[in-house]
């Protein structure tokens, strides 16, 4: 016994014992991991997490100097990478890019980095390895996603919270606190106290190359609160960390000197990790420590991390993804023309207060010209100009349109050789160029939305909903204000009016070319708005104030909105505060929030155009990068929503030499809205599948009604009308025919004949 005792006891006997429980506790930790879900992995890895560190637990929540400083270094006969200095003390020069590699040994982490991206010089620390890797050229890595959603809940821990609507899940870049800033929706992380043992963690659920972090502060209507400096921590099991350097010493960084602003912080050194931490060090002396942010990285490749793969998004569609400036712009849609000139052509509805012409691409099968019973339909995009996700889009639509067309794609064929599409990307140039120079992350969320003049084109449009709401509350209706086409008022056409010169556009645009459907692409949330966006009920800010289609537009929403990846989702989790899926992702413009004098209600009372408001994603300005995903998110969205123009009823108005009556009315039994015809007497009347009393009538014309069934299938039903002259009609015909004098006599012995017969009745 004795001898078996010293032999365990000898140094060798020692080593080997520790060994073999080494391989013991792996293999043993390698096969719980490999057989539990994902999700339990993440609730037995977090316990620590809620163990909130009193001020005197320091050491539990920061590494040690000593501790941090051996774990960041290399051995002593090894140099530590040399950084210029720079202008400011806190921010070095990025002249010699390297890039500091934290491996975390089996069992804690399994994620390993490849042999070839390895220095052969390393050192150990405890059961941890580093080494420098140099890199000549610094990658520009993305955003890690907390502001397009695509890092969730579960990724972001705090030290303290000051309640459950500031807590971790709220510290995303550009999030938007509601109203009331109430307990569940406010705008960014706020810690529970005051001191510098606070911190905010991202797990990236996978190795990843950090090179940057943008901060903001809180989105408040009352309240300023920001974090003025930082340090950043990084780790691989999120209990031992290491300070970020500035050579021997911990790097203190600049945050925010106010609270909407975003500010970028390169890392001197990309670091490679799997969490990393935000540390405040000072904060606004009024406020509080609290602050949105993102977080730049490269993540690793990993084809064994199940969680990446499973939500890995591609596209197959061979298409141009990246941010086009206006010169990019025109050339695209250069190339688009060159490659289908027998389909596309490309005009421009005016400039902007900077002069740059608002171009548009016409996709159809006789590019030019108006085609009787061929629909025209409409998108428009960058009305704000910060939100570029629409423009985008809007872009690689016009691509894929062509591309499909020459490659005899049958529904892309069907869809363009009957319907007359319109694509207008960029209604605020001017907004756009300036978002465009600051970049996708650094605009914050409304740098660039007005026009240069700072008007808000969206809501720059005449107020017709008080003009049709007091004409009926007054019982003038319909005499004095019909209930379509109402004209616009005479103190909105002055010069001195507050009108973009966009906006005067768009409306001479819509005037020229009678649009049926349309669509306007908005960012920063995932929804389908449609109108009225206007409450009629005064001193209300939202209330649910349908159109008399309603039904109609609640379609049109839905019919976007389910065939989107995400709207729909019910896993999804909300953008800012309001939560769209008890409607499907759609929801009436004025519930949400009033606006007088949008481009949906404007269109709808004042055109025969059904317009509605899309939002196509969380993140107004996303990173090149997610292009390729938001394109698969919208694809098959974009093109379902054009297929709408498609439903209800089509038809020509006559007169009886077989002539087509311009702005002839068009009516539905039982909906208190009407439309008008073309120039050319054609017309094209959205409806729900039904059976419906059509009414066509024209000023000088008898009127005739027709029994109009709409079925399900795609494709409006054809429904024409032939009206007759009115004796009265035919009169003034005559006299403009022949002049006053020489008909005066038929003209009375006419008259007499009429109160004959009335007479007679």
């Amino acid at each position: 016994m004795m001898r078996a005792r010293d032999s365990w006891t000898s140094p060798l006997g020692l080593a080997l014992w520790v060994l073999t429980l080494t391989l013991m506790g792996e293999v043993t930790q390698g096969r719980t991991l490999e057989d539990q879900d994902y999700y339990i992995q993440e609730i037995l890895n977090r316990d620590h997490y809620y163990a909130f560190p009193e001020p005197e637990e320091e050491a539990a929540t920061e590494q040690p100097r000593e501790e941090a400083e051996e774990f960041g270094r290399p051995e002593e006969k090894r140099q530590p990478p040399k950084l210029k200095p720079t202008k400011k003390e806190l921010k070095p020069k990025k002249a010699k890019k390297e890039k500091l590699i934290l491996e975390t040994p089996p069992g804690k982490n399994g994620n390993r980095k490849s042999e070839k991206t390895r220095s052969h010089d390393r050192f150990s620390n405890g059961d941890y390895e580093s080494q420098i890797v140099s890199e000549d050229i610094r990658e520009n890595c993305p955003p890690l996603g907390l502001e397009t959603l695509k890092i969730t809940d579960f990724q972001l821990h705090a030290s303290t919270v000051k309640r459950y609507g500031l807590g971790a899940h709220r510290g995303r870049l550009n999030i938007q606190a509601g109203i009331n800033e109430n307990d569940f929706y406010d705008g960014a992380w706020c810690a529970g106290r005051n001191d510098l043992h606070q911190w905010i963690e991202v797990d990236a659920r996978r190795l990843t190359k950090f090179t940057g972090v943008i901060t903001q502060g809180r989105n408040s209507l009352w309240l300023s609160d920001w974090v003025t400096s930082y340090k950043v921590m990084v780790s691989n099991d999120s209990h031992t960390w290491i300070t970020v350097k500035n050579g021997s010493g911990d790097m203190i960084f600049e945050g925010n000197s106010e609270k909407e602003i975003p500010v970028l912080n390169e890392l001197p050194v990309p670091v490679v990790a799997r969490y990393i931490r935000i540390n405040p060090r000072s904060w606004f002396d009024n406020g509080s420590i609290c602050l949105r942010l993102e977080i730049l990285g490269c993540p690793l490749p990993d084809p064994n991390n199940y969680y990446h793969r499973r939500n890995e998004m591609t596209t197959t569609d061979d298409l141009d993804f990246k941010h086009h400036n206006y010169k990019e712009m025109r050339q695209l849609m250069k190339i688009v023309n060159e490659m289908c000139p027998n389909i596309t052509r490309i005009y421009n509805i005016g400039k902007s207060h900077q002069g740059l012409k608002l171009y548009a691409v016409e996709i159809s099968d006789n590019p030019g010209e108006h085609e009787v019973g061929e629909p025209e339909f409409r998108y428009i995009a960058g009305a704000h100009g910060n939100e570029v996700l629409g423009r985008e889009l809007m872009l690689l639509l016009m691509q894929f349109l062509c591309q499909e067309y020459r490659a005899g794609n049958t529904r892309i064929i069907r869809l363009i050789e009957d319907t007359r599409i319109h694509l207008l990307p960029s209604a605020n140039p001017d907004g756009y160029e300036k978002a465009y120079e600051v970049g996708s992350e650094l605009g914050g969320w409304s740098l660039g939305r007005w026009t240069h003049d700072g008007i808000d084109i969206n809501n720059n449009f005449p107020d017709l909903n008080t003009l049709l709401w007091e004409a009926e509350d007054r019982r003038n209706f319909p005499r004095k204000v019909p209930n379509h086409h109402i004209p616009i008022p005479e103190w909105f056409l002055s010069e001195n009016a507050t009108v973009a010169l966009e906006t005067r556009a768009i409306i001479a645009w819509m005037e020229k070319i009678p649009f049926v459907l349309g669509g306007n692409l908005q960012g920063g949330e995932l929804v389908v708005a449609y109108p009225y966006d206007m409450v009629r009920s005064l001193w209300k800010t939202q209330e649910q104030t349908p159109t008399p289609d309603d039904h109609v537009f609640r379609w049109l929403a839905y019919s976007y909105a389910s065939t989107h990846r995400l709207m729909t989702d019910a896993r999804r989790r909300v953008c800012h505060t309001e939560d769209f899926q008890k409607e499907d992702g759609t929801v009436n413009g004025a519930s949400w929030h009033t606006v007088a004098g949008s481009l949906n209600d404007f269109s709808y009372l004042h055109t025969n155009c059904f317009e509605l408001s899309i939002y196509v994603g969380c993140d107004k300005y996303p990173h090149e990068s997610d292009l390729p995903e938001e394109w698969e998110n919208n694809r098959e969205s974009l093109i379902v929503f054009m297929e709408q123009v498609h439903r209800g009823i089509k038809g020509i108005v006559r007169d009886s030499h077989g002539k087509g009556i311009p702005n002839a009315i068009i009516s539905v039994e039982g909906v208190n809205h009407d439309i008008r015809t073309a120039n050319d007497g054609d017309y094209w009347r959205l409806l729900n599948p039904g059976e419906y009393v059509v009414t066509a009538r024209a000023e000088g014309f008898t009127s005739s009604t027709k029994n109009c069934a709409v079925g399900y299938d795609m494709g409006a039903t054809r429904c024409d009308f032939t009206i007759s002259k009115t004796n009265l009609a035919r009169i003034k015909e005559i006299m403009e025919k022949f002049g006053k004098q020489p008909i005066s006599r038929p003209v009375r012995r006419l008259k007499l004949r009429a109160r004959q017969r009335r007479q007679r009745r």
